[in-house]
């Protein structure tokens, strides 16, 4: 591996401190924050500014914001993600450390549709595939991803007569109760399915949101029966988050959800 520059190191960092507070800097501010000679920050700013990486607040002389170039940089970013390429390495990620079954899905009118997963090693173990297509309301994916819509696009999609098919003797029927489910789970965070698509499995899904802030798509970690209990619940909840988050900030996303 090559040496650092230490000049590119510092211009970065510069750049990096603009991601806190309200998004404004002086070069005071730098060299406090920095600990790095008022000279040295100077050029650097000057140069920064030069190549619209940073600018000039409007009306207040010595402080700067963000330029056009890091949008710039961070849209061709966007563009070139792949969320189901994305999922797959977090899934597996995940997989990895639970050794459950993980898939990546994202909601299609009233169904969830898997674009990525990854197989538990054990020898019971959650049967699916990615393409596969489930009611949403039957899924701890689906229901993460209902709960994530406008209230008025979630209406258009479950109307109060609508009738929601039942996969197994648990799954929820009434567009009522799957209305008091979707409050819970905005309220938590995180949805649960147990025996709701399959008699013999619980799931538990987090929500993984892009650059904007949108949730679009849900991580799940489904489990067997014969391995799950309250406080494996828990502890699949935890990490579905956090396969969550990590896939979020691949897709940009920065802060809590």
């Amino acid at each position: 591996m090559g040496r650092l520059v230490p000049a590119v190191t510092r211009a970065l960092d510069i750049l990096e401190l603009f991601l806190d507070g309200d998004g404004t800097l002086s070069a005071p501010d730098i060299v406090r924050r920095l600990q790095l000679p008022r000279t040295t920050v100077h050029e650097l700013v000057t140069t920064l500014a030069a190549r619209s990486y940073i600018v000039q607040v409007p009306g207040q002389p010595g402080r700067y914001r963000l330029g056009v170039r890091p949008y710039q940089l961070g849209s061709r970013y966007a563009e070139q993600l792949d969320l189901a390429a994305e999922g797959q390495q977090v899934a597996r990620s995940v997989a990895e450390t639970c050794d459950e079954t993980v898939h990546v899905a994202i909601l299609e009118g009233t169904d969830v549709i898997y674009i990525a997963k990854v197989d538990s090693t054990h020898a019971v173990r959650m049967v699916s595939a990615a393409g596969r297509r489930l009611p949403a309301h039957c899924t701890s994916v689906g229901k993460m991803l209902l709960a994530s819509l406008p209230e008025q696009e979630l209406t258009e999609r479950v109307p109060d007569g609508a009738e929601l098919t039942a996969m197994t003797p648990n799954s929820i029927t009434e567009p009522a109760t799957l209305r008091s489910a979707l409050a819970e789970i905005r309220q938590r965070g995180i949805a649960v399915e147990s025996r709701e698509s399959n008699p013999d499995v619980s799931c538990v899904a987090a929500p993984v949101r892009d650059r904007t802030g949108q949730v679009v798509a849900a991580l799940s970690i489904s489990v067997p029966m014969i391995r799950w209990s309250d406080e494996r619940r828990g502890e699949l909840e935890q990490l579905a988050v956090k396969g969550a988050a990590e896939l979020s900030e691949r897709l940009g996303h920065r802060g809590a959800a």
